[in-house]
């Protein structure tokens, strides 16, 4: 996706899911600023970026979150609080950050991705195994500097 973002200007997200600070998302919380509420849609976001990761074979994984302003996308609090349906393409303008995993999460990343599911199933371990990667805080690029962050990748 990163790299249809650089050639194309844009990039779909798989099966056009999004996370964002929705009306669900701020009830689920007791308070918290519109920040530290976007954080935790990041969060979210990273944590889904996993089944993509667990999905494809990579060598050295990472999660990867695109952070953008759109305004047209479809609440979907039946999948959970802060997901959201895109209307269609992210367009380079519209990506305000891109955060991304340092390359020393990797082996954690890659233990995550392989028990996402019995962890959402509430399994314990997994849920250590997770927080192990969780517990890498994601690196923050502009947008201007996708090229470079290409390179590291």
């Amino acid at each position: 996706m990163l790299r249809d973002l650089e050639t194309a200007g844009e990039f779909r997200a798989r099966s056009g899911t999004g996370f964002a600070l929705t009306p669900a998302l701020r009830e689920s919380y007791a308070s918290g600023s519109d920040e530290e509420l976007e954080y935790a849609a990041l969060l979210d976001a990273a944590r889904a970026s996993l089944r993509l990761i667990a999905a494809e074979e990579k060598p050295e994984p990472r999660r990867v979150v695109i952070s953008a302003d759109i305004d047209e996308v479809t609440l979907r609090p039946d999948l959970d609080a802060a997901v959201v349906r895109l209307s269609g393409p992210v367009k380079a303008a519209d990506v305000a950050a891109i955060h991304v995993d340092a390359a020393e999460a990797a082996e954690s990343v890659q233990a995550a991705a392989a028990v996402i599911d019995q962890a959402d199933l509430g399994d314990p371990d997994a849920e250590f195994t997770l927080g192990d990667a969780e517990d890498h805080e994601l690196a923050w690029y502009a947008p201007q500097e996708l090229p470079f962050l290409l390179e590291l990748l």
